[in-house]
């Protein structure tokens, strides 16, 4: 979504919310589940079982490298001290003063 909006000079605003949105998919969940669980119980683990649960983590590794190149949305909801209330709105658009 594009769209602009003109302010005059001297308008101010108060941020009232920060939200930092995290897109992990189901295969990025697993993943870190999976390895949490090698990490904890993997040496205790028959070999059988453990390498299929390696095998397991390195299918989903692709679906993990992806979250973690992933950059994080962040939104702000702004209100305007004349009244107006921007919601859901990228960080992007605004410039730090």
């Amino acid at each position: 979504m594009a769209g602009s909006l003109l302010l005059a000079a001297g308008i101010e605003g108060t941020v009232e919310r920060v939200v930092e949105h995290e897109h992990q998919s189901h295969e990025a969940r697993e993943y870190e589940r999976l390895t949490s669980l090698l990490d904890a119980f993997g040496r205790d683990m028959p070999a059988g079982s453990r390498k299929q649960l390696e095998e397991q983590i390195t299918s989903l590794e692709p679906a993990w490298t992806a979250y973690q190149e992933q950059r994080q949305r962040v939104t702000v909801r702004v209100r305007f001290d004349l009244g107006l209330i921007l919601d859901d709105a990228d960080e992007d658009v605004f410039t730090p003063a």
